[in-house]
């Protein structure tokens, strides 16, 4: 089966230290919103962030970065410096829980303060995951309406990537989701992008599966256009799956053909090695073997890729399979693993 999994920042911590992930401490705290835009205008120019293979956040208090320092004091010196290949490295944040702005603020202040951009991920859709390991999701659409307006509103005028809803499209492809729910969620997708486009500084990419998953591009087109892809930046493709980056960019080749030439972003978090061997069943579920893929980075050398990104955070599990935690829950023994065996 050829479906994706997410995860989300709070429980990713949460397992590993105990913590919220990125010890977000609420929107009340640090710097007001005007203050960190400005900040945010002033750093923009910042030469160390010009100097980067990329122009977005690293998050110092994520889940790995946190492992590596308890690793640290623990003496085991060697995993933690292994560790730092993803600590280092700029990742999403899926913003847990019915609050989004908590983590949003956070991780766009800290992006402004860099002038850098903060890599986002709306994960909240009504009826997400077919009921599946990643359940849940706002419960109606009124609800969702209002979760994606605080969303939106959190970002304020700091620069933002956003990754629109993973799975949400491939789910009304695959017949995952039923019927009765289609237009609601191209309406609520539609509107969405509108949304956060209101944003001065956003850039939205609406996520249109793997090419493991729905395997014809072409089938993905008329959904794409119906949820409004026309207005997005472009789409995302291999969000927390494996395909290799000649596959997935092939793929995205052909798909921004049937939609006007939209460009796209890929995760490359986990895809060092490609995907599991076989048709196998749960393949996309912790499998073994696999390794880190291409660093995030903005200089892809390819007109329509317009970026690799970190969208699955490495060392989340992807569900309670092969041993793993439950969805979202930081794993360090598989991060070493793919840190083990990434690519060259």
């Amino acid at each position: 089966m050829h479906r994706l999994l997410r995860t989300f920042t709070a429980l990713t911590a949460a397992a590993a230290l105990g913590l919220t992930a990125g010890c977000s401490s609420g929107s009340g705290s640090g710097p007001g919103k005007d203050e960190r835009e400005k900040k945010g205008e002033a750093a923009a120019a910042s030469p160390k962030a010009a100097a980067a293979p990329h122009r977005y956040w690293v998050d110092p208090q994520s889940a790995a970065a946190r492992q590596v320092r308890q690793w640290q004091e623990e003496g085991r010196t060697q995993d933690a410096e292994a560790l730092k290949s993803i600590a280092d490295q700029p990742m999403a944040v899926w913003p847990a829980g019915d609050d989004p702005a908590p983590d949003i603020e956070k991780a766009t202040a800290g992006a402004a303060d860099e002038g850098r951009t903060a890599v986002l991920v709306a994960y909240n859709i009504p009826h997400r995951d077919c009921g599946q390991h990643s359940a849940g999701g706002a419960h109606d659409a009124a609800y969702y309406r209002q979760w994606l307006g605080a969303f939106a509103d959190s970002i304020g005028n700091n620069k933002a990537l956003v990754i629109l809803e993973p799975d949400a499209i491939p789910h009304i492809v695959d017949g995952c989701t039923p019927a009765q729910y289609h237009e609601e969620r191209y309406e609520l997708l539609s509107e969405a992008i509108e949304r956060l486009k209101r944003q001065p500084n956003v850039k939205v990419y609406l996520d249109a599966g793997n090419p493991g998953w729905i395997d014809v591009a072409s089938k993905l087109t008329l959904p794409l256009r119906r949820a409004g892809v026309e207005r997005a930046d472009g789409f995302s493709l291999n969000v927390s799956n494996f395909q290799g980056d000649g596959t997935v960019k092939a793929y995205g080749r052909q798909l921004s053909a049937t939609v006007g030439g939209k460009h796209f972003v890929m995760d490359s978090s986990r895809n060092g090695k490609g995907p599991l061997a076989g048709d196998r069943q749960d393949a996309w579920c912790n499998p073994p073997g696999r390794g880190l893929g291409t660093p995030p980075t903005d200089r892809t050398g390819d007109p329509l890729l317009d970026a690799y990104l970190w969208i699955k955070r490495p060392g989340d599990s992807d569900g309670p399979c092969r041993g793993g935690p439950a969805a979202g829950q930081w794993w360090p023994d598989y991060a070493l693993g793919l840190v083990r065996n990434a690519k060259a």
